[in-house]
């Protein structure tokens, strides 16, 4: 059984991989654009002169979905726990406020503008959480095709790209403090949403002020804090699709054919982590895990890329552009806001 699963599937894989292994190199030398990004576009590209997948598409299909849960799990072991509670306390009401304003907006202009209702649940969540992180999280729950998460993907880099770029010289017009990076550490781990751009974003304002990494490790603390919410975001999004199922009489879904088990893995990668480092096992232990999972992200992109028709993207992107950037406003707004309420700014 595992044979043949394996011969029906290995060439799809091996061209993602073949995708992915110079997308993940050069997004190590553009790190604010990143792997993902250039691993989508790579397959959308490749995608137009490879129509008939053939004996690829099986593997192809699996490195889309079955990969990209995988490498949710494996970034559990970026988590430590004890840390995330400690910096997650004074971030918290921030954090829930641009979570519930970025699902509102989305619900709200995604019915004014018609988009498709997964496309716009993933840009809602990769907005509001972590970027493609949350949308690799969020699709295989809601059942996404590729072309939403391909959308959704692009709308979210498009943002992070002008956030890391624009963030900077906002937080000194509105008068973030240029002595302590904490205040300008919690917006950026707020209101940008990828890993990269975070970064990005931070490491600028500790250059322009002198600042070490302060607000650097600030900002990648309270991103990992808003990465949990990962989990109660899916388990929701199973339930109502099990619900959804349920009402439309369809009987073909389940609560238990649909629960995001792979989340309950990520949550013991989670605990695995916090437990060994408090029992003195240091932090880079966990790196290659952390790094396998971002490589593994790239390769799901790439297969992601390949089941993605470029000009359908093109035709469609506007609305969901729009989308975004309501989302990315009002997170902005609310972020700025509640930390202004207190006492922050």
């Amino acid at each position: 059984m595992a044979m043949t699963k394996i011969s029906a599937i290995w060439k799809g894989v091996l061209l993602s991989l073949l995708i992915a292994l110079p997308s993940y190199a050069l997004g190590l030398m553009f790190p604010i654009i990143g792997g993902p990004i250039i691993a989508i576009v790579i397959g959308m590209v490749t995608a137009i002169f490879f129509k008939d997948k053939g004996s690829f598409g099986e593997g192809i299909k699996f490195t889309s979905k079955k990969v990209l849960q995988w490498a949710v799990v494996l970034l559990g072991f970026g988590m430590n726990l004890s840390v995330v509670a400690e910096t997650g306390l004074q971030s918290l009401p921030i954090i829930i406020s641009t979570i519930s304003i970025s699902l509102i907006t989305a619900f709200i202009v995604s019915r004014l503008l018609r988009i498709n209702g997964s496309t716009a649940t993933l840009i809602g969540v990769g907005s509001s959480i972590c970027g493609g992180s949350a949308i690799a999280a969020a699709a295989p729950v809601i059942g996404a095709d590729d072309e939403s998460v391909a959308q959704s993907i692009s709308v979210i880099f498009f943002f992070n790209v002008l956030a890391a770029i624009i963030f900077p010289v906002l937080g000194s017009a509105i008068g973030f403090s240029t002595t302590d990076g904490t205040p300008f550490g919690i917006f950026a781990g707020t209101a940008v949403n990828d890993t990269s751009s975070v970064t990005a974003c931070a490491s600028t304002w500790d250059s322009m002020w002198g600042l070490g990494n302060a607000t650097l490790d600030k900002a990648v603390t309270v991103k990992l804090t808003r990465t949990l919410a990962i989990i109660p975001i899916t388990l929701v999004l199973a339930v109502m699709r099990a619900k959804k199922a349920g009402e439309e009489g369809s009987g073909k879904v389940s609560m238990r054919k649909i629960f995001p088990f792979f989340i309950i893995y990520f949550i013991a990668a989670s605990v695995i982590t916090t437990a060994l480092m408090a029992a003195g096992v240091s932090a880079s232990f966990f790196t290659p895990f952390k790094d396998l999972s971002k490589f593994m992200i790239i390769l799901a992109m790439a297969a992601i890329g390949l089941n993605t028709d470029i000009v359908k993207l093109v035709k469609t992107g506007g609305k969901p552009l729009v989308l975004g950037l309501s989302c990315w406003v009002m997170i902005t707004l609310v972020s700025i806001l509640i930390q202004h309420l207190l006492g922050l700014v």
